[in-house]
């Protein structure tokens, strides 16, 4: 979610562990040669596969792929508007660690983000203070399922459930992990996705809505293709039809329900999201064992870091490798790593960031826990594509840095 690409400078013949990566396989290459053979780069069979295939391994009915997972979230959260009548400056509660798009989704649909701080185990919305930040305005709740790891979904829904809220599950950086046996993405009304680069699955490009909701999916398709009628999103839509019904498609094909957008994604990433589904249980089972690995290399450093944990009852895709500093100096920590080839991104600081300060004045000391990993937490990559050599470089070069 939100990640960079820029490169570090790095000693020429040193190793570099990057925070993800992607190989281009057989199948990748195979389908997208299709898709070029067939010469139909719109909405058509990859994507229609592909959106299927996701909703279903995540435990939902329907599955709508659009153009980023930053689309899924402000797609999913003005269907919800649109469809039960919220008005502008109603309030939505997230977290108060998670990528800006989170928030920013909130704003572009002109409601209120309401900031709830975070547990101090796992960074995720702590459902203790979730009920105390609940108005007569709230509408909706962004639980941010993140780093790989499931949120504590039971009592965000009792809240939820108890207000009469919606919950749109924000899992960009989660995918294929389970809580309680339940798929991230199924567990609310809706969930959204990112394909993004060095994400779990990866298209370049690419975000994905899943709902079991079917008057939700629809508004979704709508909304993503300008707020067109639904009579005609694709151009399969007027194919074996009886002359009145494509008289009536014709008729309507360009009437706008909506004040949507052109969020469309193509099927080349369809055709790579369809490649990656084929081996996406080999690439999360060596996730976890690269993290694995990992924790058990650091387990020495504990009383100067905070490890990950993995919640009880709950798969950890590890999309990242979060670590939080006791009381080491973060900047000291991270420019050592990054000058020995090993790439770091910061713990999603979010109330902190010039613009929320200008637009909201937040007291970071009311959020303590965010305001803690703000000051203190980074990730390194554990993905697939690491070598064992690669992670011994990585312990390596950690303790290095954090023992100097």
């Amino acid at each position: 979610m939100g990640d960079r690409q820029e490169e570090s400078v790095v000693s020429e013949g040193q190793p570099k562990i990057c925070v993800g990566g992607i190989e281009i396989g057989e199948a990748e290459r195979e389908y997208v040669g299709r898709v070029l053979d067939t010469g139909r780069l719109s909405y058509g069979p990859f994507m229609r596969e592909f959106e299927q295939r996701f909703a279903e391994m995540q435990g939902a009915a329907h599955g709508v792929m659009s153009n980023s997972g930053t689309s899924a979230l402000q797609l999913a959260l003005h269907a919800l508007k649109e469809i039960h009548g919220w008005s502008d400056g109603d309030e939505v509660v997230v977290p108060a660690v998670t990528f800006v798009a989170t928030s920013n989704i909130v704003i572009h649909n002109q409601m209120k983000p309401v900031f709830v701080d975070v547990e101090r185990e796992y960074y995720e919305l702590d459902p203790a203070l979730l009920e105390g930040k609940i108005t007569t305005r709230t509408r909706a709740i962004i639980p941010v399922h993140l780093f790989g790891l499931p949120c504590e979904m039971d009592p965000i829904r009792d809240v939820a459930a108890r207000y009469d809220l919606k919950v749109i599950e924000d899992s960009c950086e989660t995918m294929f992990a389970r809580y309680r046996g339940e798929p991230v993405g199924s567990m609310g009304d809706i969930g959204c996705f990112s394909t993004y680069i060095a994400h779990l699955l990866v298209t370049g490009v690419g975000g994905l809505n899943t709902t079991s909701n079917y008057d939700y999916m629809v508004k979704i398709r709508s909304l993503l293709n300008h707020g067109r009628d639904p009579s005609y999103l694709s151009i399969d839509d007027d194919d074996d039809v009886s002359d009145q019904e494509l008289q009536d498609i014709v008729a309507r094909r360009f009437r706008f329900n909506s004040v949507g957008y052109s969020y469309r994604a193509t099927e080349l990433e369809a055709a790579l999201g369809l490649a990656q589904l084929e081996k996406i249980e080999v690439a999360i089972q060596q996730r976890a064992a690269n993290a694995a690995r990992i924790t058990d290399g650091l387990r020495d450093l504990e009383d100067r870091i905070q490890l990950p944990r993995i919640r009880p009852g709950c798969d950890h895709a590890f999309m990242m490798y979060p670590i939080v500093l006791r009381d080491e100096e973060k900047s000291r920590v991270v420019n050592g790593l990054e000058k020995r080839g090993v790439e770091t991104r910061d713990m999603l600081p979010l109330l902190n960031q010039p613009v929320y300060q200008r637009l909201f004045q937040i007291d970071v000391d009311d959020y303590p826990v965010a305001d803690w990993v703000n000051g203190n937490g980074f990730y390194v990559g554990c993905h697939q594509y690491l070598a064992p050599q690669d992670i011994d470089y990585l312990l390596e070069v950690l303790h290095e840095v954090i023992s100097d």
